[in-house]
């Protein structure tokens, strides 16, 4: 089991079987997320072979941490099949998989 906390609070938690490993991070399933402590932000950034990438701040109580998560709406064409290769789960499809700044957050 992994497990997501900030501020005490939990935001993710999945079984190891339904995390994705991409490039040393871990990435949540949506189904894994407490959106309610998650905002979209105006962060994007790119990479060459997931594609673009949107960004949350998690907010608990009075503590925000700006920018602490990130995930890919539309996966780069072909990218899943690469992920999926890795993971040993062909057919996967990591769109809105959500990974952590482990500076920002615990991930456990």
């Amino acid at each position: 089991m992994a497990k997501v906390t900030f501020n005490n609070q939990v935001i993710a938690e999945a079984d190891d079987a339904n995390i994705l490993m991409i490039e040393g991070n871990k990435y949540f399933p949506p189904e894994s997320i407490k959106k309610e402590f998650l905002k979209e932000t105006e962060q994007h950034s790119v990479c060459p072979w997931k594609g673009n990438a949107n960004y949350y701040s998690i907010t608990v109580a009075d503590k925000t941490a700006e920018n602490a998560a990130w995930f890919y709406p539309v996966p780069k064409e072909g990218s899943n099949e690469l992920v999926g290769k890795n993971n040993n789960k062909p057919g996967i499809d990591f769109a809105n998989y959500v990974a952590f700044y482990t500076d920002k957050v615990t991930l456990e």
